[in-house]
């Protein structure tokens, strides 16, 4: 019977892996037709495009980048006392975008120098590696909103593999 369980449960795995399959290419058609250079940025995928444009609604929907910032959660709070000055990481806002935007960070992390290079920069300066995501994440977002509020072109932003590179953070 265990024997039976388990490969009926391998059975039921396999099927919903071709079902998740065939809805992501379903999904990356859509989003191919909606916002196409938003695919082209590193580390952006169907899903997190997907989500993304969900929370983006339609332009003019944000007054300014820092808005959408703070609507994605990824803006700093400030947790000061004394003298010690320092910020936390918001946990507010649209949760899901945070987590498309947490997942976009981590492919520039992984594979691109330069963004690894900048997040060992701020660790080395004294920051937690917490909080050097948090400012690759505000980084990416307001490269996602110059996309989505102006409707730009890949070519037109972005020259380079790394979006730090583009927004001078580095």
């Amino acid at each position: 019977m265990t024997v039976r369980a388990l490969r009926s449960a391998a059975h039921r795995i396999e099927a919903l892996r071709s079902e998740a399959k065939e809805l992501e290419a379903e999904l990356l058609t859509i989003v191919r037709t909606i916002a196409p250079e938003l695919l082209a940025l590193q580390g952006v995928g169907p899903i997190s495009t997907a989500q993304i444009l969900v929370s983006w609604s339609h332009s003019g929907r944000f007054r300014s980048e820092a808005a959408f910032a703070a609507f994605a959660g990824v803006v700093p709070i400030p947790a000061s006392s004394g003298l010690t000055n320092r910020h936390r990481i918001n946990r507010s806002g649209d949760r899901q975008l945070n987590r498309a935007l947490h997942t976009i960070t981590l492919i520039p992390i992984r594979l691109g120098p330069t963004t690894r290079a900048y997040v060992a920069r701020r660790i080395t300066e004294g920051k937690p590696a917490r909080d050097a995501q948090r400012c690759l994440k505000r980084a990416i977002c307001r490269q996602l909103f110059k996309l989505l509020e102006r409707g730009e072109q890949p070519a037109q932003l972005i020259t380079t593999e790394d979006p730090l590179k583009q927004l001078d953070l580095i």
